[in-house]
């Protein structure tokens, strides 16, 4: 049982360390900072429920989505770590993104994006999400949703 308590940690910290919700925190504050605060849990509650949906798709599809483009589990892991990678040297970086700019206009719902997709929801996720439930049938599926709605 201690294997599948040190999977469930591996998960979340898998997906905390991706989605890393604290450093979206400033994002969304940016974003809506203006709002009041009912609006501001509506559209909070909104970019979750999305993102869960997003994930809880590829978690169940992603052997599937595998199987049809013939992609392989270390082929997707190799490309997940380089992402990664490229994401962070990003961040290092400090190039912001064009998703970020000021020139939105109001009439756009930002909890689907760039909130819920590609913020929470992004390549970096969706590839956890699917190498998480890749590799356990039914049982890795199941946890890699469970952990997931618990994160979200």
């Amino acid at each position: 049982m201690s294997d599948f308590y040190a999977q469930v940690v591996t998960i979340f910290l898998g997906f905390f360390a991706i989605m890393n919700p604290i450093a979206n925190t400033a994002v969304f504050a940016a974003l809506r900072g203006e709002s009041n605060k009912a609006e501001r849990s509506r559209i909070a509650v909104k970019s979750l429920l999305i993102t869960f949906c997003v994930i809880a798709a590829f978690a169940l599809l992603g052997k599937s989505i595998f199987h049809l483009f013939g992609i392989t589990l270390p082929a997707l892991r190799i490309t997940g770590g380089v992402l990664v990678f490229l994401v962070g040297y990003h961040m290092l970086n400090g190039s912001g993104s064009h998703l970020h700019s000021g020139g939105r206009d109001e009439s756009s719902d930002v909890a689907v994006s760039p909130l819920a997709v590609p913020i929470l929801a992004g390549p970096g996720t969706i590839a956890t999400a699917m190498n998480f439930s890749a590799t356990g049938g039914l049982t890795g599926i199941s946890t890699t949703i469970a952990v997931f709605a618990v994160l979200c």
